[in-house]
């Protein structure tokens, strides 16, 4: 099992920056795909970024491209998110989740993500 807690959410205005930690316990997430997804208030939770469990690669939604990182420390066991330029549109409930290593390279799809957090909610005001 392993559990994952976030913070660093908070209310930041239109062009912030605010940073997102996970962090995991109950077993390493070393082999782990780690990402990130967002639900926004009346609509379907989406993908926001993921990272192979070496750091090597990492994936994006378009819209957050260019301003948001991700970033893993299997020695600490915590994943990250560095988001800046915030839109009133990035608003939402974060969650981090992690998946077992799969051939399958879907790293948007929510079904492959085994494990979840309670999430962290960002507000970005206008």
């Amino acid at each position: 099992q392993v559990q994952l807690v976030e913070s660093g959410g908070g209310l930041v205005q239109a062009g912030g920056s605010l940073r997102l930690s996970c962090a995991a316990s109950g077993r390493t997430i070393t082999l782990y795909t780690m990402g990130w997804f967002r639900q926004a208030p009346g609509k379907d939770r989406e993908f926001v970024a993921a990272v192979i469990w070496n750091g090597g690669s990492t994936y994006y939604t378009d819209s957050v491209k260019g301003r948001f990182t991700i970033s893993r420390s299997n020695a600490k066991n915590t994943l990250s998110l560095q988001m800046n330029s915030l839109k009133p549109e990035d608003t939402g409930l974060y969650y981090c989740a992690a998946r077992p290593p799969l051939s399958d390279t879907a790293y948007a799809r929510e079904s492959l993500y085994q494990y979840w957090g309670q999430g962290t909610q960002v507000t970005v005001s206008s």
